[in-house]
């Protein structure tokens, strides 16, 4: 197959996950066959995205595969940070403490509460009245 050095990573958020396959190279992004500035937009989430790389300062030294569905646009940047922090890792165990430190590596477990029967939404119920 490829000689090349391949290291992958999967990451989780909310209801999104993320393939994410880091190969050295000139430092493209494409998530689901998009550059990054056209799959998001917001400058906020493309930071948030590269975050990991920016903080093992390995910016523009490997390029960035990523398959990402579910969720939304939060949801589904903060995976791909997951899944390029343990990307991360399988390249340099030395990242690790690194990457641990800033909260990368934690796979954020907060999903959104069920709705229950006779409230508006999970918690908020109807207003109370006396008579």
């Amino acid at each position: 197959m490829a000689d090349v050095a391949q290291y992958q990573g999967t990451g989780k958020r909310k209801t999104s996950v993320a393939r994410v396959i880091l190969r050295p190279g000139g430092g493209s992004t494409w998530i689901n066959g998009k550059p990054i500035e056209q799959y998001f937009p917001r400058p906020l989430h493309r930071m948030m995205v590269m975050s990991p790389l920016k903080t093992t300062q390995l910016e523009g030294q490997y390029d960035l595969r990523v398959r990402v569905h579910g969720g939304g646009a939060s949801g589904q940047a903060g995976a791909v940070r997951h899944g390029i922090a343990r990307a991360l890792v399988e390249v340099s165990p030395d990242f690790r403490v690194l990457l641990k430190r800033q909260g990368f590596l934690t796979r954020d477990a907060r999903q959104v509460e069920r709705k229950k029967a006779g409230l508006h939404k999970a918690r908020k119920a109807p207003q109370f009245s006396k008579r």
